[in-house]
């Protein structure tokens, strides 16, 4: 099925193209909603806004995202990513936020967001590709290697909802956890912080 042409300059003059823009964007303050963020995102991607306008959505997409993230884990919740859109929309931010920032290579604040996700996300295997992502980066491996040689793109499926998240590599995942054991172990150190705050 081929998708319909999109036709740029009609949608900017289109007045129920940018009522909808209006209105969502309007919801997604009020509601603090990053999912409508993230459509509010696209919407102004497709009408080719301004650099400022798309950097104000992604702020805005970011810092609500951590406020939530806090949130979280100061009431022990965890993201389902499966079945509540919201939830998905705040994991996928702290995650294309850990991945911007592990590829200008700022390693430390990759390893936290990786290991925070890994924490709290509970699909079985994006919780999986968390702890490798933070291993990768603890081994020291630089992002373009990283994304080269260890993230299998062929078996990429885009219509799946989480497609964002990396969650095939070159190799299985039981054997890079194998490999990187001693970065796992200290991936689960540095969460017993969190586990004790859960406890007390």
């Amino acid at each position: 099925m081929e998708m319909p042409e999109i036709h740029v300059e009609e949608l900017k003059k289109d007045p129920e193209f940018l009522a909808n823009i209006k209105r969502l964007e309007e919801e997604c303050k009020a509601e603090e909603s990053i999912a409508k963020g993230y459509q509010l995102l696209d919407a102004q991607l497709v009408i080719e806004a301004s650099e400022d306008d798309i950097n104000e959505i992604f702020t805005y997409i970011v810092n609500t995202a951590f406020d939530k993230l806090a949130e979280y884990l100061s009431t022990h919740k965890s993201f389902d990513v499966v079945n509540n859109i919201e939830e998905r929309a705040i994991a996928r931010a702290i995650y294309e936020h850990a991945i911007q920032r592990y590829s200008e290579n700022d390693q430390k604040a990759a390893k936290e967001m990786f290991l925070v996700l890994y924490h709290t996300i509970t699909h079985p295997s994006i919780k999986e590709a968390m702890m490798i992502h933070a291993c990768i980066v603890m081994a020291g491996i630089v992002f373009d290697e990283f994304i080269d040689k260890m993230v299998d793109v062929e078996n990429l499926d885009e219509s799946d909802p989480l497609a964002f998240f990396i969650q095939t590599f070159t190799q299985p995942n039981d054997m890079i956890l194998a490999m990187y054991s001693n970065y796992v172990k200290q991936g689960e150190e540095e969460l017993k912080v969190l586990e004790a705050d859960k406890e007390s």
